[in-house]
């Protein structure tokens, strides 16, 4: 033992104490310094159970994940990592994922780079990656790849509600989790086709090359609408497809009439949009309305140089901008127009020009369908004599609006590849310019 004012021996720790303990141990009156705790090891960061709290997007490589997607999936996982535990499940939808191309899809929207060298993450990252690049390919497969924010204004038609987090959930402890994901893709003998003949070698040479690309891009821009189309459709239905500038009326799932239409002109503001709604009463001798843009850009030109063109066309303008017509079978609408509510507003209705039917190109409205018998589609779906319908219109110049039974769905589609009733894919002119717009949405941007 050391005397009672002998100064203790300086340990490192107490010097490192402070100058308060140093100068008691001095003096030799200092107490015995307390060891000070230990700080424990920082614990390693679960990325996965950190999705349940929320907060930024994860980033995997320098790539930012979906997290409200992955939060959803993990949520019904109780937060728990998924894929080390079923390496062979994981192997089976990689490979599936890799193969993106065979649906015209560029697999690098899924992480196919990374997925490659996956094994160098961190298992909680890997594990992200996984679950990411397999939720984003299913949701890609049922809705289309191209995100709503990324659309144009007219490519307005959306498949059915489905939640690829729940598919995903049960497909992975299932028999097939493969078959479970590739089942959301459209089963249309057109999305067959089109993934056949994309899976075709494109012709060599130069001139012959550039138009097997084109081609290429033009089925990979197909593929891509027919994953909007909803998979369940209604058996009866009236379909228009814009390109090919024909009217169907199916009954049955079976075409039960067709007829020619004239579609929206080519510039940007008077093209037809892609959407579907249902046609749910027609309105016989029906006034125009001509909105407040229509207005501005083709009639008010007109009547500077024409200062009688609106009596001669029985047009007055209206406080809003708009313009009203009446009716007429002479005026813009004819004797009939199907009320079909949309937010273009985008109708079917006759029209006083019968002679452009006879034309092979026929985009020359301000993007409603103009159908060369309208009467006939009316007698159909209202389920009434064409006789009936004829009577009525005469019976009665004044506008009359007629409910239908039951309301009809109706699809606006642009596809520039079909099938024809014989079987085989046939390719229309793209006269809006959207294939190569498409085409090149659906590639991944590089920072």
């Amino acid at each position: 033992m050391y005397p009672a004012c002998t100064p203790a021996p300086l340990s490192r720790r107490g010097v490192l104490a402070g100058g308060a303990a140093l100068a008691a141990a001095l003096t030799g009156c200092a107490t015995p310094e307390p060891e000070l705790p230990r700080l424990a090891a920082p614990r390693p960061v679960d990325e996965v159970a950190r999705l349940r709290e929320g907060g930024p997007d994860p980033v995997v490589a320098g790539e930012t994940l979906n997290g409200a997607l992955l939060r959803r999936f993990y949520a019904r996982r109780g937060f728990a990592p998924v894929w080390a535990a079923r390496p062979a499940q994981a192997e089976a939808l990689a490979q599936a994922v890799q193969g993106a191309a065979d649906h015209g899809l560029d697999p690098e929207l899924f992480h196919a780079g990374l997925l490659e060298r996956r094994e160098t993450l961190p298992p909680a990252r890997r594990d992200l990656l996984l679950s990411h690049a397999f939720l984003t390919y299913a949701d890609a497969l049922a809705f289309g790849a191209l995100p709503a924010n990324r659309r144009l204004d007219a490519e307005a038609l959306a498949a059915e509600p489905l939640d690829v987090a729940a598919v995903l959930h049960r497909a992975i402890d299932g028999p097939d989790p493969v078959a479970a994901i590739e089942s959301l893709a459209p089963a249309t003998p057109e999305y067959r086709q089109l993934r056949q003949a994309l899976g075709q070698p494109r012709a060599g040479g130069s001139g012959i090359g550039q138009a097997g690309r084109l081609r290429h891009m033009q089925i990979q821009a197909n593929l891509e609408r027919q994953r909007w189309v909803p998979r369940t459709l209604p058996a009866n239905r009236v379909w228009v497809n814009v390109p090919d500038q024909r009217l169907v009326l199916f009954r049955d799932d079976r075409p039960v009439f067709t007829t020619r239409v004239v579609v929206g002109a080519a510039y940007d503001r008077k093209q037809s949009p892609e959407f579907s709604t249902n046609i749910e009463a027609a309105y016989l001798n029906p006034p125009w309305i001509v909105p407040s843009d229509i207005v501005a850009a083709d009639i008010l030109p007109r009547l500077r140089r024409d200062p009688d063109y609106l009596r001669r066309h029985r047009m007055v303008l209206l406080p809003n901008g708009d313009a009203e017509q009446a009716p007429s079978p002479q005026s813009g609408l004819g004797v009939i127009m199907f009320d079909m509510p949309n937010r273009f507003d985008v109708y079917l209705h006759d029209t006083p020009n019968k002679a452009i039917f006879s034309q092979a190109t026929r985009q020359a409205s301000n993007g409603c369908i103009r159908v060369q018998n309208p009467l006939d589609l009316a007698a159909l779906i209202f389920e009434r004599p064409v006789a009936d319908i004829r009577r009525d219109i005469a019976s009665d110049p004044a506008t009359q609006r007629h409910v239908l039974p039951r309301p009809m769905p109706v699809y606006i589609l642009y596809h520039t590849a079909v099938v024809t009733p014989e079987g085989r894919l046939d390719f229309r002119q793209d006269f809006y310019n959207r294939d190569g717009s498409l085409w090149q949405r659906l590639q991944r941007r590089t920072a």
